[in-house]
């Protein structure tokens, strides 16, 4: 077996905290903390993000990186990895039977940093995969095993920590685990709540759409037929301006429970249900058909769904919770009014069912959208536009983006090929600002083929424009080891970089997503220290344009 070379075991910190007690009820062993010091969040499990939960807990680091990550019990190093995404990252898997994902750490320690940077050298590339065996690096608890940082697409410094359940392959509250060590006493916090009246059968105040409401509406609110309802809620905690997502959100009407929401685990899988449970920040308590999300609850038979068919007053009230326990309720009422119910009115064909298989096709357009990739039915625009010097139509298929479960096929046909170099163009979706953005796809016989995550508004684009590349105090370099290139790409995105010192290979990254700068430290081992270099870095963007920046420096 190879000694574990990661730095000793931090005395006194092996201290075992709270029981996790998982939703099949059975106990686990007790983790240790990943910090010597006291626990603070400025993240928590299953926080509503785009397009996806937040998967983990986000601990603060004091607005600092360097801080000693500790294996918070007896296990093996599984997995190392260097991404754009998520920086630094290691994954341990302990002998309870869960997993955890440290992310956005500044190094590794030891051995493994050594063997991770030879790689990059070896394969010629920042982002890395080593998968170890299960004997090379043990783990106990207490012992440090990285640092934290700000690498990936991090906002700040911090440390982000997933806890996998192997058996299962769920991501499960990690907080459960450190219960014992968290103060707090903060309950949730409702902002607001929001009544859905369902297309066709129902109506909210006279109207069809979505309509918001402060928690005390200071005026009657009417409605009619079928009807759902959505709260906006944040949880606190004490000494700390977060705010994080609620754990437990139970609706009862008239005494009644209909919904209840729990969010103590997912599947990486159920990821874009979120798209069907959130609207915008409001969670919605009830569950469209074709949601198969499992921390949603309906107990009314009618999907929580709330039908107002008398003429008499229906009470709300809601009960936040937190993971710890700490509990608040708002209430309101709405007035059961008869009102007339408009039906839909839409050209069958614009309409997507979302348990049948659905093709569109207009001038130009085909797309295919199987069953399951939609939560509920979608009426679409299908509203088609160009100007004489368009490559290719627009195609408004929805005003307002409607997600989709899974990637569907689209195609495009061009109008025109203003440039002979097929690889230049690109399908762009255009967000509500009307500006464009990269979607992908590929030419083939006149028509740009792509797949598509969401029901918007699409055209072709065409990109040949090289990135732009600009040295950030190249003086410095020299006297800080360190090379900065600020690199952008206005149109596509940049794809790939490979950067020489003197003709050979020199190891640039992108340590934090979000300011995008590739950095090369330099390093005496692949770069002769005492004269003068020469820096040579090419990036290219997603249609292949290619930008170089040829710079002297001394060292």
């Amino acid at each position: 077996m190879k000694n574990n070379t990661l730095a000793l075991r931090l005395a006194g910190c092996a201290l075992f905290l709270g029981t996790f007690l998982p939703a099949h009820g059975q106990e686990t062993e007790r983790f240790s903390p990943p910090f010597d010091f006291p626990a603070v969040f400025s993240g928590n499990f299953g926080e509503i993000r785009a397009n996806h939960f937040h998967g983990g807990l986000d601990f603060k680091t004091g607005g600092t990186t360097g801080k000693t990550v500790q294996a918070l019990g007896k296990g093996h190093i599984s997995r190392i990895r260097v991404t754009h995404g998520s920086g630094y990252v290691l994954h341990v898997d302990y002998d309870n039977g869960y997993t955890t994902i440290n992310r956005h750490l500044s190094a590794f320690l030891g051995d493994i940093a050594s063997r991770v940077e030879a790689l990059q050298y070896e394969q010629e590339s920042w982002e890395v995969d080593i998968e170890p065996a299960p004997d090379e690096y043990l783990v106990e608890a207490g012992q440090p095993i990285a640092l934290s940082g700000n690498t990936g697409y991090s906002f700040g410094p911090h440390l982000h920590l997933d806890v996998i359940e192997q058996a299962t392959g769920d991501y499960v509250d990690p907080l459960p685990f450190f219960a014992h060590k968290v103060k707090d006493t903060a309950a949730p916090k409702a902002m607001d709540f929001m009544l859905f009246p369902q297309p066709g059968e129902g109506v909210v105040d006279g109207g069809q759409k979505p309509k918001a409401y402060p928690l005390q509406p200071g005026r009657t609110v009417t409605a009619w037929g079928t009807i759902g309802a959505g709260i906006r809620a944040y949880d606190y905690m004490e000494g700390v301006r977060n705010k994080y997502g609620v754990h437990t959100v139970v609706l009862q009407v008239d005494g009644k429970e209909v919904f209840r929401s729990v969010v103590d685990r997912f599947a990486y899988e159920e990821n874009r249900y979120i798209n069907s449970w959130t609207y915008g920040q409001y969670m919605k308590s009830f569950i469209d058909p074709g949601n198969r999300l499992r921390l949603l609850h309906a107990s009314n038979g009618n999907r929580g769904l709330v039908t107002i068919d008398e003429e008499r007053p229906y009470k709300f009230v809601y009960t936040l919770s937190d993971a710890l326990g700490n509990t608040s309720t708002v209430s309101f009422t709405v007035q059961g009014k008869r009102m007339d119910i408009a039906p839909v009115e839409h050209r069958e064909e614009r309409v997507f069912r979302w348990d049948k298989v659905n093709h569109l096709q207009l001038p130009g357009l085909e797309l295919v959208v199987p069953k399951g990739m939609l939560y509920t039915d979608a009426y679409l625009d299908g509203e088609v536009s160009v100007d004489s010097g368009d490559i290719a139509c627009t195609y408004k298929l929805s005003a307002k983006a409607i997600p989709l479960h899974a990637a569907c096929d689209m195609r495009i046909a061009l109008r025109s090929l203003p440039v002979a170099d097929t690889t230049k163009y690109y399908v762009a979706g255009i967000n509500s600002r009307g500006r464009k953005y990269n979607v992908g796809g590929r030419y083939e016989n006149g028509v740009m083929k792509a797949r598509i995550t969401q029901l918007g508004t699409y055209t072709v684009a065409v990109d040949t424009v090289p990135p732009a590349l600009t040295p950030l105090q190249p003086a410095k370099w020299g006297r800080t080891g360190r090379i900065v290139i600020k690199a952008r790409d206005k149109e596509t995105g940049v794809a790939s970089y490979r950067g020489t010192i003197d003709g050979k290979y020199a190891l640039f990254g992108k340590p934090n997503a979000i300011d995008g700068y590739l950095v090369c430290k330099l390093d005496p081992a692949h770069v002769r220290k005492g004269g003068r270099h020469t820096l040579e870095l090419t990036v290219t963007d997603v249609c292949g344009n290619k930008a170089v920046v040829v710079y002297e420096f001394v060292w």
